[in-house]
């Protein structure tokens, strides 16, 4: 029991750990293409690992310890807000697309990129008190298609990796 109970700390802490780094790296990276709020989400490939190698409590976790942690270091109470309204938002849903087995992982994660955009938006219409930040929305979705499409095929090579190196 102990031992079962020490390797999924250290899951936790490696998990959370590669996002952490993840979100580093994204911080560090001069990406921008005009509009706010477009980011790579090189994290949420920790994320929709955890997903698929450990479970859906795991990977909720994960993500929260993750964005509170990112968020306090790298950003403020507002980046939080928005950050866990994009993340959370996009584990519900990847967590149904890939309870009902109609997506591949990269499906998966696609839907979760796009629907991080939408929690976003729709707090930040809460906040800003103004519905016409809706007009970012086709752009955001087009680049939540995007890097969806980009953090599920590292997520499934990731996953390949890790399973070679747990049955070997």
């Amino acid at each position: 029991m102990k031992n079962s109970i020490a390797k999924k700390a250290a899951f936790y802490g490696m998990f959370v750990a590669l996002a952490f780094v993840f979100s580093y790296i994204e911080v560090l990276i001069p990406f921008t293409v005009g509009i706010p709020g477009v980011k790579l989400g090189l994290a949420n490939i920790v994320v929709l690992t955890a997903l698929y190698a450990m479970g859906v409590k795991e990977a909720f976790v994960i993500s929260c310890i993750r964005i509170v942690l990112v968020g306090f270091t790298f950003g403020n109470m507002f980046s939080i807000i928005y950050s866990l309204a994009g993340g959370l938002l996009s584990w519900l849903i990847m967590c149904i697309c890939k309870k009902v087995k109609a997506f591949s992982i990269v499906g998966v994660s696609i839907a979760g990129g796009i629907s991080h955009n939408i929690g976003q938006i729709a707090v930040a219409a809460v906040v800003l008190k103004t519905k016409s930040i809706g007009f970012y929305l086709p752009a955001l979705l087009i680049s939540g298609t995007i890097t969806g499409l980009v953090i599920g095929l590292l997520g499934v090579w990731l996953l390949k990796v890790q399973m070679k190196i747990f049955n070997a």
